[in-house]
């Protein structure tokens, strides 16, 4: 009756049976997984030998120095541009073309110069002006140019110089003309409203001002990027600080967390509430503080795409916006709180058994700073070797001209241009650098490279997590099948359980990392296609991405669950990853209504804990680098968008306080499994003694009272729980 009890299903496997010889983790034990270590040993071989080869044939300075018409970089150090770190175009007004947006180059010469014009000149009076005008002027013509012997329509024929030069300045490295705005809107360009360009056509400032747009479309991104880069160049200390600061929060937690659970929880439940309260607090300020403001009452839809992003910030939709979600998260949270009142308080023990794990094996608090060593490691290589792969092709230039032309577009060689057909049957034509390609067999290979480079990153990343689940859960279980703690649990638990992970199970924790991985880049890849399809109109198409994506994050979600329980399980008995899998998948069927009340209640609760640190550090910071805490207001730097710095905290805060409570989640997990197997295996008499404490034991008991579950375990030498 008592196996029928424990054991109602069948089809969820055996029991486990009494073993008087079982007191923990095996030791003895064999590799596992032989073939998938052998695998992923190659694979890390060929990740290595991508990077050599990225790394001698990319070039990084292609993604920082801008390039003239022949594909020289501008300002490189070593180089006869290195004093002409400047883009110049010859007629701005080409830009225009959607040639820009199909071969993100203007269709015009482009130049290498000291600065930018800072004054409006026409080549005609250039020519008849003074010697220090033809000289200013000769200063943007192409090297070699006869300034003073050529005349004007003969220099404009062969493109030798730009028609007018117009007040410009530097922006992402590029000399785009220097755009002012006169009462009334009328845009002008150095107190002029009109120009003749080099057809001898005249046009206004404002369509100088829709091709500066169109040229800098495609550099949009980079322009945010370059700025991006700069407020981390002038922020990465103060950024670093309040990583530290973080991390110094998130380990204090955690000690009190040892000591005085019930209470951290509860504080920390409370402390969630109001800075959650705090925030749609002064979301509201910021919304009626704009009230009445200038421009404030614009839709964020009518702003469009700004890449000042500080200019949503002056706008009352977006704090509307950020005070509504924040109170729809406050009254989810509210609501969870008071569904799951009961099951808390369970949670909350569990949660106090693992304090005393974690108060036996404190080195288990410093394992994550590995971890985020080894992940940095990983992320920084994928991140170098992505750089070099996308800055690898080579120069590909092609045929720009005005007029009809049958070799526009076409492949070209600046060297032979001038004495090819090309150039004779199209006077008009030039042999322009377009963009960076290749027809070599590396070239045509370049997106698996790309793809493997993608792939890789995800595995590595899987199997250093994996690595981690497997080292902390050995560690965790050697206390609880220790009988007399803290006697019986090994002198270096952490090490040891690391020792046997790396030594008997890399092939195990590099199949489970390999199937999450798989799931990981089918998502990456439907995102893309995702990405590519929103301008489509098949609804159906559209419907049946969204389907995938959904099916594919829940799968992804189930496989990270099943690893985890997986891992505890490898690192109890040494099996193989799919026998570990199933054994783990079995035993938690078999207890499925505790499951259900301590799995996700305890995870809610620690999620808590991290929402807090990553609330209480992210303030700050906004007040920080906002500039609003007047004590160390001069001590603040001056950005462009505070807010990277502020995201960066946050992010960061919320990946070292995940780190962090992450010993606790594997922790109770880890308790929780053999727990499980406890039940299973003993009876509580004394020649089948429990390894669990008696409040772990009471634990069992208020969960079976909270699911209405009759069938009471009893404790030897105490009355059943009433």
């Amino acid at each position: 009756m008592e196996l029928e009890e424990k054991n109602p299903e069948s089809k969820y496997g055996e029991s486990r049976k009494f073993d008087p010889n079982f007191k923990g983790p095996i030791h003895n034990r064999s590799c596992t997984d032989i073939l998938c270590c052998i695998i992923f040993i190659i694979a890390l071989l060929g990740y290595f030998a991508v990077g050599i080869l990225a790394w001698s044939q990319g070039d990084p300075k292609k993604v920082i120095y801008p390039t003239d018409s022949r594909g020289q970089f501008c300002g490189q150090a070593g180089t006869p541009l290195e004093k002409k770190p400047l883009l110049f175009y010859f007629n701005i007004l080409k830009c225009a073309s959607p040639l820009v947006l199909l071969e993100f180059q203007c269709p015009t010469t482009q130049l290498c110069v000291e600065k930018c014009p800072d004054r409006y000149l026409t080549l005609i009076k250039a020519k008849l002006g003074s010697k220090e005008d033809r000289e200013y002027y000769s200063g943007y013509c192409k090297d070699g140019v006869n300034f003073t012997r050529l005349s004007p329509p003969e220099i404009l024929r062969d493109g030798l110089c730009p028609a007018m030069l117009l007040p410009s300045k530097a922006f992402t490295r590029r000399c785009l003309p220097a755009l002012g705005r006169m009462k009334g809107g009328v845009v002008v360009v150095g107190n002029e409203t009109t120009f003749v360009d080099d057809d001898n056509n005249r046009v206004n400032a404002t369509e100088l001002l829709d091709a500066s747009k169109k040229s800098n479309y495609a550099l949009e991104a980079r322009q945010v990027a370059m700025r991006i880069f700069e407020d981390y160049t002038q922020s990465w200390h103060w950024i670093l600080l309040g990583l530290l600061i973080a991390m110094a929060v998130s380990l204090i937690f955690i000690v009190l967390l040892r000591f005085l659970a019930g209470i951290m929880v509860w504080i920390m439940i409370v402390l969630v509430i109001l800075v959650i309260g705090y925030g749609i607090f002064h979301c509201y300020m910021e919304f009626d503080s704009l009230k009445g403001e200038p421009g404030a009452d614009v839709t964020i839809r009518d702003l469009g795409l700004q890449t000042d992003f500080s200019i949503y910030l002056q706008i009352r939709q977006t704090w509307l916006a950020f005070m509504i979600i924040l109170a729809i998260v406050e009254f989810i949270i509210i609501l969870l709180l008071i569904f799951l009142r009961k099951r808390i308080l369970i949670a909350i023990a569990l949660i106090k058994e693992a304090s005393r794990a974690v108060g036996h094996v404190m080195s288990a608090l410093f394992y994550p700073l590995l971890t985020f060593a080894l992940l940095g490691v990983v992320i920084a290589y994928w991140a170098i070797t992505a750089v070099f792969l996308s800055t690898s092709n080579e120069q590909i230039y092609k045929v720009f001209n005005n007029s009809d032309c049958p070799f526009s577009l076409e492949t070209c060689d600046p060297k032979t241009f001038n004495t090819s057909n090309a150039s004779a049957q199209c006077p008009d034509a030039e042999c322009l650098f377009a963009f960076y390609g290749g027809e070599t067999i590396y070239h045509k290979y370049l997106i698996l490279f790309q793809f493997y480079n993608v792939f890789l990153f995800f595995w590595c990343a899987n199997f250093v997590t994996a690595l981690g689940q497997v080292t902390l859960s050995g560690a965790f279980a050697s206390y609880y099948w220790a009988f007399k703690k803290p006697d019986d649990i090994p002198a270096y638990p952490i090490f040891s359980s690391l020792g046997r992970a790396l030594r008997y199970h890399t092939g195990s924790l590099a199949f489970g990392s390999l199937i999450l991985s798989l799931v990981q880049v089918i998502r990456v890849i439907l995102e893309y296609l995702d990405h590519k399809l929103k301008g489509a109109q098949n609804r159906f198409a559209k419907f049946l991405l969204s389907c995938l994506k959904c099916c594919f994050w829940c799968l992804e979600k189930c496989i990270k669950f099943l690893n985890r329980n997986a891992y505890i399980m490898i690192a109890i008995y040494g099996k193989s990853f799919c026998t570990s899998a199933r054994d783990a998948f079995f035993l938690l069927m078999r207890n499925i209504v505790r499951v259900a009340v301590l799995d996700k209640v305890t995870d809610f609760l620690l999620f808590l804990g991290k929402l807090l640190i990553v609330g209480i550090v992210g303030i700050f910071s906004f007040f920080f680098f906002s500039g609003r805490i007047r004590a160390v207001e001069d001590a603040a730097p001056a950005l462009n968008y505070y807010w990277v710095p502020i995201l960066t905290v946050v992010f960061g805060a919320y990946l070292i306080a995940h780190g962090f409570f992450s010993v606790y989640a594997m922790c109770v997990d880890t308790l929780f499994l053999c727990f499980c197997e406890d039940l299973e295996r003993n009876d509580g008499s004394s020649e089948r003694p429990y390894f669990m404490s008696l409040e772990l034991h009471e634990i069992l008991s208020k969960t079976k009272k909270v699911e209405e579950v009759c069938n009471e375990q009893t404790w030897p030498d105490k009355p059943p729980e009433a």
